[in-house]
């Protein structure tokens, strides 16, 4: 697995990215509206922020009522999301999700619960394949 992004919950994504693109020279790559939420990738050449904005009441209006704005979660790139779920199961992490599901930019996604990963929320994306 390799480091694929970090999601960041904001209240305001179009600020928050002009700030990110000016600081560190990271263009806004993909934006669209998901789950209740605007979110906006920011290219880090590398890796990515997602930028995660509420667009209606969901798990990241519940998030920044409850934390206020910063790091949602981590994102971590694999190849087959299934057999990354079925290797937490095997040793004893607690899952959000039991099998994949379609996330941002058109990825298959699924996550671990915070609580069996040092409270970090951390999430498995294997990205779609490319035309």
């Amino acid at each position: 697995m390799t480091f694929d992004h970090l999601g960041i919950a904001t209240t305001d994504g179009a600020d928050l990215a002009a700030t990110f693109e000016a600081l560190f020279d990271a263009p806004v790559v993909h934006e669209e509206t998901l789950d209740g939420m605007a979110v906006r990738f920011l290219d880090l050449d590398g890796g990515y922020f997602e930028l995660l904005e509420p667009a209606e009441d969901g798990a990241i209006a519940r998030f920044l009522d409850r934390q206020g704005p910063g790091i949602h979660h981590v994102a971590l790139r694999t190849d087959d999301v299934a057999a990354a779920l079925d290797r937490a199961r095997s040793v004893g992490v607690d899952l959000v999700d039991e099998g994949p599901r379609p996330g941002a930019w058109g990825h298959e996604v699924a996550f671990l619960h915070p609580k069996s990963t040092g409270g970090v929320l951390v999430e498995y994306v294997e990205h779609a394949a490319e035309a």
